[in-house]
């Protein structure tokens, strides 16, 4: 389901421009761009309505905390919820509006301690697997990007896109340190943060399927081509 436009959204975008990060060139600190006295860099791809990624960076004050979101008008209310007060004051937390194609374009390799995806897009038609962001040229990228035991940690009510993703993780000869198909039922769920989609689904009964995979040392799979070429996207 597309998001409804927002009226006045560049207006909107402006008056929260604290929070929003644009770079025309590769970070190799990317906790730098930020601010001092920031630690790791967690990127989160595909924000939604932002209260993840406030809730994140509020309890992990000292990291850098990176959200990317490709829809602008969902960036316009991430923003206003970071502006809000909600949350205090989240000096460490930044929207980047781009598509994740992009990544390498954004950040170096070996640059970012976690990645978090959120409830992706299923991509559910026939030949449309590789959009995926758990598809294994995403993942190949994300172990790039990732430092030396760094994780993916990946949520999603999908049984159907879960089962996709831990296929893919063995496709690339690795194993999950968490999977589970219960996660509020379930040990993990212990200072677990929920997006406004994940309360949504367990007020209706669903179950949230979970992983995290973390990466080996040294292990820096070949990125695909079509991430090395910067995408043009604008939404």
């Amino acid at each position: 389901m597309r998001m409804r436009k927002k009226k006045h959204s560049a207006e909107r975008l402006a008056a929260c421009e604290k929070y929003l990060f644009t770079t025309d060139k590769v970070m190799s600190d990317p906790a730098a761009q930020i601010g001092d006295g920031l630690g790791k860099v967690f990127l989160e791809i595909g924000a939604g309505k932002g209260g993840f990624a406030c809730a994140m960076a509020q309890r992990h004050s000292d990291t850098a905390y990176f959200a990317m979101e490709r829809v602008t008008d969902c960036v316009v209310l991430c923003a206003e919820k970071a502006s809000s007060g909600e949350y205090g004051e989240l000096n460490n937390l930044r929207f980047v509006i781009d598509t994740a194609d992009n990544l390498m374009h954004i950040f170096a390799p070996g640059t970012v301690d976690a990645i978090f995806l959120n409830f992706s897009d299923p991509w559910s038609k026939k030949g449309y697997a590789k959009r995926r962001l758990t598809h294994r040229r995403y993942l190949a990228m994300y172990m790039n990007l990732l430092r030396d035991g760094g994780s993916i940690n990946f949520k999603t009510d999908n049984a159907l896109l879960f089962d996709f993703s831990l296929e893919e993780i063995e496709a690339m000869d690795l194993v999950p340190d968490v999977v589970t198909r219960d996660l509020h039922a379930s040990e993990w769920n212990e200072g677990n943060i929920m997006t406004e989609y994940e309360r949504n689904f367990s007020k209706q009964g669903m179950k949230i399927n979970m992983l995290r995979l973390t990466k080996p040392a040294s292990f820096n799979p070949e990125v695909s081509a079509e991430f090395l070429n910067k995408a043009v996207y604008r939404a």
